[in-house]
């Protein structure tokens, strides 16, 4: 076990090495917007564009050759230092900190409620086929996987913020993290992120425990009359966790992360989608290389937690070379 751990470690480590060149590349031969700025200033105001560029070129150090750079950058990505933020004016590491807290406020009730929730209704789904339960949860599911979360969350802030006034119009920076008003302003955006999170978990949980429900060890525990919910829990959760945990990581966080643009942008929240999005907008393109790389390391560690899952809730996976 200890190998194949190293080894998934390793791939994290090289998938990561990848993504960073990528990203440098891109930088690489991306044109400049804020050098192309400056020249067109300096042309206005009658200095010399050529001159104002190799300054600036020199500044950054974009005139030393392609390896020297490339090494000075991993250098930098490895020191957290990722670059300066014009429009914000400020360090990239520095304005990704202040917003993932405001993130992590709806991010983590979200996954914790989707993830109780969603496989609780699956099992209960699965084990219930064709009863009325059986046809409310495939209804809750379909219908939480349709509906687009930009459209939902419009529509609940206009009837809770716009029509009933129970929740403020205007996100609250100022607010105390663990306070009613704080709670208030995310209500909506986990709301909005919880639901298609559990539907999703619910039909992928549903369609794994019933490949168990009829199985011939669970009909054999029944049969030596073991609990229903011992039966639920030891002889159909636990084989039919394995497939779980990968969409727990991969379709979880797939979800979190493209649903944090639409969520923020729609509740105002100052967090890591807001911010990256007015980073495209503004074409800052440190910011914007800043808040990609980090749900792509996030997205890295996931992969490598659901692999080492794999090692303990299913002991019949091999760790060998075959």
């Amino acid at each position: 076990m200890a190998t194949y751990i190293l080894r998934r470690v390793a791939w994290a480590v090289v998938a990561s090495v990848i993504v960073l060149t990528l990203t440098f590349l891109l930088l690489y031969f991306t044109p400049d917007t804020q050098l192309a700025e400056l020249q067109f200033q300096a042309a206005q105001a009658g200095d010399d564009p050529e001159a104002i560029g190799a300054a600036y070129e020199s500044y950054h150090g974009y005139d030393q050759p392609i390896h020297v750079q490339y090494i000075e950058y991993m250098g930098n990505m490895l020191s957290l230092d990722w670059g300066w933020s014009e429009t914000r004016s400020q360090p990239v590491t520095t304005a990704i900190a202040e917003a993932i807290p405001y993130s992590m406020m709806y991010a983590v009730p979200s996954v914790l409620i989707s993830s109780v929730l969603g496989v609780a209704i699956g099992l209960y789904s699965a084990t219930n086929q064709y009863t009325r339960g059986d046809y409310a949860a495939t209804f809750f599911a379909f219908f939480g996987l349709s509906i687009p979360d930009f459209w939902f969350g419009i529509v609940l802030f206009v009837l809770f913020s716009g029509m009933l006034g129970w929740v403020p119009i205007i996100f609250d920076t100022t607010a105390a993290t663990f306070s009613l008003e704080n709670l208030a302003q995310f209500i909506l955006p986990i709301v909005v992120l919880t639901l298609s999170s559990i539907a999703s978990l619910m039909r992928y949980s549903r369609a794994e425990a019933l490949e168990y429900v009829e199985a011939e060890f669970v009909k054999t525990a029944k049969a030596k009359g073991v609990g229903d919910w011992r039966v639920l829990t030891r002889h159909i959760f636990r084989p039919a966790s394995v497939p779980i945990a990968t969409i727990l990581v991969g379709d979880l966080l797939g979800i979190i992360l493209v649903s944090s643009y639409l969520i923020e942008v729609v509740f105002g929240i100052p967090g890591l989608g807001t911010l990256s999005f007015e980073a495209i907008m503004n074409q800052d393109t440190s910011l914007v290389m800043g808040t990609v790389l980090l749900p792509a390391f996030l997205t890295i560690i996931g992969n490598l937690a659901q692999d080492i899952a794999y090692t303990i809730l299913d002991p019949r996976i091999e760790y060998g070379d075959s």
